[in-house]
């Protein structure tokens, strides 16, 4: 059964004879898009034949009409040699480039000799290009296609492409062709029209089409899911700068400054400096090298406040988290930041120089190993992570340390970041009062495993294919 714009359409054309869309269109009374639409129904009918015809046209460029208008620089240089052969006098007449390229042309061509700064010509020229040129700026192109490819190498002419699609009735349906209902309006239903008409039959066997809608990129989502989990759980989300002191960095975690961490194999370093506070600088200092009133023994050896003052970009977002503190020392602090950082990695399936990390710190007074390591797993079940262990680790500003793992099927057990209570040494010299619970987790990692993928490089890459098959909602 046709639709009406099939019935309209078919009943307009004459079979055998090509139309294209626009005159379908005038002799139907159909819009373009309808006029598609007919089209590509009638022909899985087997009524029409619908074709795709590609036309080639040119046009010049603005050199190829400057030499039309002034002649190539090859048929140029053979009007001057005809009163002049030496070739740094013709050179100061066409210009060095224009000489260049008609020498070029009529080298290629064999009818020129160079020899001992003379030119001198050894056979008649033909210029088919200058020929070519007028044609095209006519409109006709039933042009050599030698000729037309060495103009289109010269850059002297530009290619284009039409496309136009013919519509051709190969023939009409046996049967009287009757318009039908395609949709059940109050009026039909008023007047009682529907019961001397026929209804559109759809087939519902044919696939649709795929339908590609806007939808979040699947690592953002697992960023907003995160972040969605630290805010339900009570925490503040804090920000801060890309670029950071050593002292912020580094220093103030209590890492020692001819820490590997810091060598410039692992930390991109700025030629550039900037001022702290003196008052930070000393307690800080005097922690580093003798414990100061933290009952550590500290570092040892020489502090230097330069090195403390030299711009990183950040190697993790910890740095944010303690400025933070500094600034908020009294209980109880819950805070987590979701950021960029930055390290000298070398970039594999599992490693890049700039990644996303999820920070997070609970300052309290009667928290311990314990709560950290149950809000860990809390966070772990909530993204979807059934199995959860931790194993002893060491960094040098948490006391005791841990690496929390996750198991994956088929991957086994994954570690996603390292946890710990701050030191004594870090949270004293800031007068923070309180245990302080701190984590550091890479969302990359954790992403890769909640994705099913195993490079990590596949997050940043702009695969659109993948992006459309990936689903739009969890299942």
């Amino acid at each position: 059964m046709l639709s009406p714009f099939e019935v309209k359409l078919i009943k307009s054309l004459e079979i055998g004879k090509e139309y294209s869309v626009d005159e379908s269109a005038k002799v139907s009374e159909l819009s373009k898009d309808a006029v598609l639409k007919a089209a590509y129904l009638l022909e899985q009918k087997g009524f029409c034949e619908v074709k795709e015809v590609v036309t080639k046209k040119y046009h010049l460029t603005d050199e190829g009409l400057r030499y039309l208008k002034e002649g190539l620089p090859e048929e140029r240089l053979i009007e001057l040699l005809k009163t002049m052969d030496d070739l740094s006098e013709i050179e100061k007449e066409m210009g060095k480039k224009e000489l260049g390229i008609a020498l070029g042309w009529l080298r290629k061509k064999k009818a020129i000799e160079v020899k001992d700064g003379e030119i001198k010509l050894i056979k008649d020229v033909e210029f088919k290009e200058k020929e070519a040129l007028n044609l095209i700026s006519q409109g006709v192109f039933d042009i050599s296609k030698d000729v037309l490819k060495n103009l289109i190498k010269r850059k002297l002419v530009e290619e284009e492409e039409e496309k136009e699609i013919i519509i051709k009735v190969l023939k009409k349906p046996d049967v009287e062709l009757k318009e039908v209902i395609t949709d059940l309006t109050p009026e039909i239903l008023l007047s009682g029209d529907w019961r001397e008409k026929e209804f559109l039959k759809y087939d519902i066997t044919i696939p649709s089409k795929d339908v590609f809608t806007a939808k979040i990129h699947p690592y953002e989502r697992i960023i907003r899911e995160c972040r969605k989990i630290f805010l339900e759980m009570g925490f503040v989300e804090i920000k801060g700068n890309y670029i950071q002191t050593s002292f912020w960095n580094f220093d103030a975690l209590f890492q020692p400054q001819d820490h590997p961490a810091r060598d410039m194999q692992d930390t991109f370093y700025l030629d550039k400096y900037s001022e702290l506070d003196e008052d930070l600088i000393e307690k800080v200092r005097q922690t580093h090298e003798n414990g100061w009133i933290t009952g550590s023994t500290g570092w040892g050896g020489r502090w230097d406040v330069n090195k403390a003052k030299q711009l990183v970009l950040r190697t993790h977002t910890t740095a944010i988290t303690i400025h933070y503190l500094a600034k908020n020392p009294n209980p109880p602090v819950k805070a987590f930041c979701i950021d960029r950082v930055y390290r000298r990695e070398a970039i594999d399936a599992t490693h890049l120089p700039e990644f996303d990390q999820l920070e997070g710190v609970v300052l309290d007074k009667d928290v311990g190993f314990k709560h950290l390591l149950g809000l860990l797993r809390e966070f772990f079940f909530k993204m979807g992570f059934e199995d959860v262990r931790f194993r002893p680790g060491y960094f040098p500003y948490t006391e005791p340390s841990v690496e929390p793992e996750v198991y994956v099927e088929g991957l086994g057990w994954v570690e996603l970041g390292g946890a710990g209570v701050f030191r004594k040494e870090v949270v004293e010299p800031f007068g923070i009062k309180g245990k302080v619970l701190a984590w550091g987790l890479g969302i990359g990692r954790l992403a890769m495993l909640k994705l099913g993928m195993k490079d990590l490089r596949r997050l940043y890459l702009p695969d659109i294919g993948w992006l459309r098959e990936f689903p739009a909602i969890k299942r």
